[in-house]
């Protein structure tokens, strides 16, 4: 089956630490050469390594479209302070930013921080979607435009007065500080009371992505994310998992057409191409980074190629094994196959992550009845 869908694609820059600038903006720039939606960096708090937030907001400026999603543990961490990074983030890059929603699991990790022990699976991932919940509500705290005013003079002519203000990242404008709309929020570990402290992000709500491995967090993602990771060893089974998350979400509600499933899928292409046509394969245990896949680019374009046609999915998470090497045949070798195929675009046909994903920017629920996109 040909299908006029669009083919997503991200792949991950984060592999073993690096600590100097210039590999992750090498990388980042060589995944924006090759068009591809999102570069990822992983991240948790039992992982040596720099902060993924922090390493993908100095990425930012030095790149122009691509989107930019870093790992956000949700436990231990407080949801106020999560929404607020993720939202400056789609200010530093002018609405490219997006988040991977993930949870800590062991009891070391707990340790440090010294606040609780580590919980069970289902209130890890119900902590999750709460926290995705009360971001939205946060970031949809300032109404598009709210209060904004030219800094000419300074001054609020219906006072006459210096107002009370905020500059908003990279506009030049100033916003009013006492225009947001209060949250209430009451969760299972948590509750916020005050107001998102940084304008609505450029795309309204940056991209939320899940990874559905397991059932709590893909009972999560499928009230939550935008995005979801899957990890399947066949196209059978990928559509399967695409065909039940996209039925959860409608039973929330929800547009299961404004859900993108990705298969996550570790690659290792230092081999030869091989025949016949590759699957993925149970390679070695890769700390459970996805469905493993072994061969050269052009095995992997012809993978995603069956799989997609297939309508099996809407794209790839790809993990290369070694990011320098394999990001490097990824794109000039496995993207430029696709492109050639027309199944993949050539150029960014818009400026923000949602736009590069086929995704409304989401109405302020606080905006007028039928002001704004869909939400």
């Amino acid at each position: 089956m040909h299908t006029t869908r669009s083919l997503h694609l991200a792949a991950e820059i984060g592999g073993p630490p690096r600590y100097d600038a210039a590999s992750h903006i090498a990388l980042a720039r060589l995944a924006e050469r090759g068009t591809l939606d999102f570069v990822t960096f992983r991240d948790s708090f039992a992982r040596p390594g720099p902060d993924a937030m922090a390493v993908l907001a100095r990425v930012a400026p030095e790149t122009t479209r691509i989107g930019l999603v870093p790992t956000v543990t949700t436990t231990h961490t407080e949801p106020f302070h999560v929404s607020s990074a993720v939202a400056t983030l789609d200010w530093m890059s002018r609405g490219r930013a997006g988040w991977h929603a993930d949870v800590s699991t062991t009891e070391a990790e707990a340790r440090l921080f010294g606040r609780r022990p580590a919980a069970p699976a289902p209130a890890l991932w119900q902590e999750a979607g709460e926290t995705a919940d009360v971001s939205a509500r946060l970031w949809d705290g300032w109404e598009d435009d709210a209060g904004i005013r030219a800094p000419s003079t300074g001054r609020d002519p219906s006072t006459d007065r210096a107002p009370s203000t905020d500059r908003a990242p990279s506009t030049g404008r100033f916003t009013d500080r006492d225009t947001p709309h209060p949250v209430d929020f009451e969760g299972t570990t948590f509750s916020v009371r005050e107001p998102a402290r940084v304008p609505r992000p450029p795309q309204g709500r940056p991209v939320t992505v899940f990874d559905a491995t397991t059932g709590p967090a893909a009972r999560a993602a499928a009230r939550h994310a935008d995005v979801v990771y899957v990890r399947a060893s066949s196209p059978e089974r990928a559509a399967a998992l695409r065909d039940e998350l996209r039925r959860a979400a409608g039973t929330h509600g929800r547009d299961p057409d404004g859900l993108r499933v990705l298969v996550a899928l570790t690659v290792d292409l230092g081999d030869a191409e091989t025949a016949p046509g590759p699957g993925p394969e149970s390679g070695p245990p890769l700390a459970g980074h996805g469905t493993y896949f072994r061969g050269g680019p052009v095995d992997l374009a012809e993978l995603v190629t069956h799989w997609y046609r297939a309508g099996a999915v809407d794209g790839f998470h790809l993990t290369p094994l070694t990011p320098g090497r394999d990001l490097e045949r990824i794109v000039n070798g496995t993207v430029a196959l696709l492109q050639h195929r027309g199944l993949f675009r050539t150029f960014y046909p818009g400026g923000t992550l949602r736009e590069h994903l086929g995704l409304a920017r989401q109405a302020n629920r606080y905006a007028p009845r039928g002001a704004g996109a869909a939400s």
